[in-house]
């Protein structure tokens, strides 16, 4: 086993010594991180900025490590419902102050000077919402740079002409790897600046590295990673950023069965940044195979639903037809809700959970978009309605 290797199963061995406890579940707020932010900022070992504010006044906050020559900036939740990664930061804060693996930090912060944004979105993550305040996509900002947190990103990346940059988010969980039926656990690109896709030495050095922690990652979720699209986003930070010639590392954290508040996902996202820092210090990277890098198959979007009812009766006006139902969940600001997302021969998805149901039979018209909850009565006749309720996603939806 490579040096790589044992080094990321050690990461994901250890990771509960570093996990941030009090941070859990998907809706993070930006109250919760404050108080962290200002611990951190009574320790040596960190700088912590306030780099600006948000549309409502919220605090923006950067917290600087190392010392080293090679440049990388981090920054996470650009769109607000997207926290994965915005809690794994706060969990390699705490492993970057641990005693343990003391002769790999060293080794990270004595050749590197890191640069983390945890969340640059705080209105829109008040909200659970993909958009800022006045319902801006920061990541579709780039070029006008009309909102106060777009601005303050483009002018840091100005000030610190980063190397590397890691450009975090969320996938929505129906991506699948590639033309499978597994879910894309991690999904990772090195974005294009150019319609035509040009291949310069900043793009390579981004394969390289997506190359290695794909390679680490197959350790833990065998071909559930993807490739996401390299269609070129004039207006996209990372593309924006790629042209400069800064190398640009995307990475969308997907979902994994069973895996709600995605800490499972939270935990990868954990192993594969440290990974790619410690290969980034060292230059091990460029050891890598780019060509590797285009082995890794692009996600399929809208390839999977969280439950998919096969086979079941459709009845109306004296009519019966076989088809089969799709349902999907809608993130709200304090719930998730289940809805009717697909009708009909939907044989070529897969789903979280896959419920065979030919003897269902449903008495009333349905349409995408319904709730699931009008399901409930023909699922309890059927006998699934124990299956169906047990469901994590779904607490309480058959009571």
């Amino acid at each position: 086993m490579s040096s790589e290797l044992l080094f990321a199963n050690r990461l994901f061995d250890t990771y509960e010594n570093f996990r941030e406890k009090t941070l859990n579940g998907r809706r993070i707020k930006h109250a919760q991180l404050v108080p962290l932010i200002e611990k951190l900022a009574s320790e040596t070992l960190f700088a912590v900025s306030e780099e600006g504010k948000s549309i409502e006044k919220r605090e923006i906050y950067s917290l600087k490590i190392g010392w080293g020559s090679i440049k990388i900036l981090l920054w996470s939740q650009m769109h607000g419902d997207e926290s994965t990664a915005t809690r794994a930061l706060f969990d390699i804060f705490n492993f970057f102050k641990s005693d343990d693996f003391a002769r790999e930090k060293e080794e990270i912060l004595s050749n590197c000077t890191l640069i983390f944004i945890p969340m640059l979105n705080p209105d829109g993550a008040e909200r659970f919402e993909r958009r800022n305040a006045v319902g801006i996509d920061l990541n579709r900002d780039a070029r006008q740079l009309v909102s106060p947190e777009s601005q303050l990103l483009m002018n840091l990346r100005n000030q610190f002409e980063p190397h590397f940059g890691f450009n975090l988010h969320d996938q929505d969980p129906y991506y699948s790897a590639g033309e499978t039926a597994q879910p894309a656990a991690m999904s990772f690109l090195s974005p294009a600046f150019d319609f035509v896709k040009t291949i310069d030495a900043a793009r390579i050095s981004g394969m390289k590295v997506i190359t290695l922690i794909n390679r680490v990652l197959q350790d833990f979720v065998p071909d559930k990673i993807g490739r996401y699209s390299d269609a070129f986003l004039p207006s996209a930070f990372g593309d924006v950023i790629q042209k400069t010639g800064t190398t640009i590392i995307l990475v969308e954290s997907g979902n994994v069965h069973y895996d709600l508040e995605k800490e499972f996902i939270r935990k990868l996202n954990f192993v594969s940044i440290v990974s790619a820092l410690s290969s980034i210090s060292k230059g091990s990277y460029l050891y890598e195979n780019e060509e590797d890098y285009n082995k890794i198959p692009f996600n399929k979007k809208d390839n999977l639903f969280d439950i998919l009812l096969k086979n079941v009766n459709l009845v109306q006006n004296e009519l019966e037809i076989r088809a089969d139902i799709g349902l999907r969940r809608v993130f709200g600001v304090e719930n998730d809700t289940l809805v009717i997302a697909g009708i009909g021969d939907l044989s070529a998805n897969s789903a979280y959970d896959n419920l065979n149901c030919p003897e269902m039979r449903v008495l009333r018209e349905i349409r995408i978009g319904d709730s699931a909850d009008v399901l409930v009565p023909y699922l309890t006749t059927s006998g699934l309605s124990s299956r169906f309720g047990q469901y994590e996603g779904l607490p309480g939806l058959l009571s």
